[in-house]
């Protein structure tokens, strides 16, 4: 029997605005999908006129400038169908969806839902939940004790991934569904027995416990910053009195 890590998986990653999941905008995205370990990847990629500014300091880290995203990006209202129906593609085809730092990237896909489609992520996958791997989540429970960062670039490095064109939208999803593979690989006798399903119940409990700890030690250093506990997705803020 085929082991998830080494089956049919599916990756997702933006580049955005900036790190606000409920301001920001999404101005390019990426889904990656993959047969089966070491199969040719089938990528599509989306580039969003993101109809606000461009802050200088996000174009420096992906490269997007507002003049090149003004003409050759698209409206976001039809890009932000087209992508909830390819994650809900996927979702039907029982492909588990990678994504790194899954919080980031399916709140702020769903909040432009929201924005540009009177719409939410859940609607399009009502027929077919999420079933998320993060590689972030399960590289920090499964190695706790490592010490220093876990950037995609820091797990790249540690899983020996070559990840080329950093910040580009398809390059980070496909290094993310590498890093995926190479946890489950690494950590076969302890992820071998469970099924994504299965994984993705428990991230959600491990998500919440790495987000206490860090709230802790904000906590202690005296640090105002808040950590949300959900995952894969942040509920939606309520409205303003």
């Amino acid at each position: 029997m085929t082991r998830w890590y080494d089956g049919p998986l599916a990756a997702f990653d933006t580049e955005t605005t900036g790190v606000d999941v409920e301001e920001d905008r999404i101005v390019s995205a990426a889904v990656v999908v993959q047969d089966m370990l070491g199969g040719r990847p089938r990528v599509t990629r989306w580039l969003v006129n993101p109809g606000v500014p461009v802050p200088p300091g996000a174009t420096e880290v992906h490269g997007l400038t507002d003049d090149h995203l003004q003409r050759n990006g698209r409206w976001p209202a039809p890009v932000m169908e087209e992508i909830a129906r390819s994650l809900a593609e996927q979702c039907a085809a029982a492909r588990p969806l990678v994504v790194m730092n899954a919080p980031f990237d399916l709140t702020i896909l769903d909040r432009e839902l929201r924005r540009h489609r009177a719409s939410s992520l859940g609607r399009y996958l009502e027929n077919a939940p999420l079933c998320v791997l993060d590689p972030r989540v399960l590289d920090k429970h499964l190695d706790r004790y490592r010490k220093g960062r876990r950037t995609l670039t820091d797990l790249c490095e540690q899983y020996e991934v070559v990840l080329d064109g950093a910040h580009d939208a398809a390059a980070d999803a496909m290094a993310a569904l590498d890093v995926t593979r190479a946890v489950g690989r690494r950590f076969a006798s302890r992820m071998e027995r469970l099924s994504p399903a299965e994984l993705h119940t428990l991230q959600a409990v491990w998500h919440a416990a790495q987000a206490r700890g860090l709230q802790a030690w904000f906590a202690r250093s005296g640090t105002p910053e808040l950590v949300d506990p959900a995952w894969p997705l942040r509920p939606e803020l309520p409205a303003a009195a």
